[in-house]
């Protein structure tokens, strides 16, 4: 039985900008689940697969660039990795600059991240800055502390490394189905992973290793959607906070994938966010971050619009766990019934006969 070692020592080596002489700082990410679901597929009559990529080590897929931009920082003798996060890369740089020995700051918006996000940067040893502003000042900030010091930052921005890591889940699913879908559908927030996702399939097509490319559909919330309206938001809003996010620092890259893809990247509210993450919960099992139901909120948004023909093989990428924002998951409160301890008494609660 062969055993998986991680993204660089597992079969994608060869697809990743490493050197022999590059140490593979892992935690066994990647080889997340892809799940057929029956729900969506019947309620589009599409296709539908899910890539469950809240099974990466740290919970989300920001693993998956990550060990390729501690990996290297490693090489280079780097003491100090530094992001700008929403969350999960924050999780992400510490966990693996723990792995490395490194260590980590990550630069946060104040009161604006999910807490369980911040427990594990916290855990992992790395030094939190929370900074007065929003996520595109901790942007800022930690590309010009990058500028003047010999830090290794971590963002995505302009980072190849944490591109190259992350198309590899395009590889996978290719892998898996036997060829790219017709279309992928994902959540928007920095750009970078419909941007590298979409990279993804394009190298295994050049490759010859499938026959197409899918169109790119990608989505942001209503209140955080500056790829839609073509302009920053000064102060992005949303419940999903993972994706709020006012100015993507990979904008001209996802725009990319949309065009060249024939896709689109289009807008969906709070309400339909939080209903397709209840959806996929209940309907297939999946506990997935708010910000991860955006795909399917907004697949279920473009079959409404009737715009999707019937058909199809769809892949949505479910990005991060929802362990990762419980506070959102007991928003609404929930029902609960008290009991004795009596089997009798629990019996009746349940609606079974005496």
């Amino acid at each position: 039985m062969s055993t998986w070692n991680g993204l660089i020592d597992s079969g994608y080596r060869r697809w990743l900008p490493v050197t022999p002489g590059t140490p593979s700082v892992s935690l066994n990410e990647g080889n997340t689940p892809l799940l057929r679901s029956a729900h969506l597929s019947a309620l589009t009559g599409c296709e539908v697969w899910l890539k469950v990529e809240g099974a990466n080590p740290t919970g989300s897929f920001k693993d998956r660039g990550m060990t390729v931009a501690i990996s290297r920082a490693a090489q280079a003798g780097a003491e100090l990795a530094v992001c700008a996060s929403t969350g999960n890369t924050s999780a992400s740089a510490a966990a693996y600059a723990a792995r490395a020995g490194l260590t980590a700051a990550v630069l946060v918006p104040r009161g604006r991240v999910a807490l369980a996000k911040l427990g594990q940067a916290v855990r992992y040893g790395a030094r939190v800055v929370e900074i007065d502003g929003t996520f595109d000042d901790c942007l800022r900030v930690a590309r010009e502390l990058a500028d003047h010091h010999p830090i290794a930052l971590v963002n995505s921005v302009g980072n190849e490394l944490r591109l190259a890591g992350q198309r590899t889940v395009a590889y996978e699913i290719v892998d898996a189905l036997g060829d790219a879908p017709d279309i992928h559908c994902l959540p928007v927030g920095n750009g970078g992973n419909i941007t590298a996702t979409w990279g993804g399939y394009r190298v295994y097509q050049q490759e010859g290793l499938s026959t197409r490319s899918p169109r790119m559909w990608g989505f942001q919330a209503a209140g955080a959607a500056p790829l839609v309206h073509g302009a920053p938001v000064a102060e992005p809003e949303t419940a999903a906070s993972a994706i709020r996010i006012g100015s993507p620092a990979t904008w001209d890259g996802a725009l990319d994938a949309r065009d060249r893809s024939g896709g689109l990247i289009a807008a969906v509210t709070d309400a339909q966010i939080f209903e397709a993450y209840e959806l996929v919960a209940r309907r297939d099992g999946v506990f997935a971050e708010p910000a991860s139901a955006a795909g399917i909120a907004g697949l279920l948004d473009q079959h409404a619009r009737g715009n999707l023909p019937p058909g199809q093989r769809i892949v949505i990428t479910l990005s991060g766990n929802g362990l990762k924002d419980q506070d959102a998951s007991l928003r609404g409160g929930y029902t609960a019934t008290e009991t004795s301890a009596a089997t009798s008494d629990v019996a009746h609660a349940l609606g079974l006969a005496a």
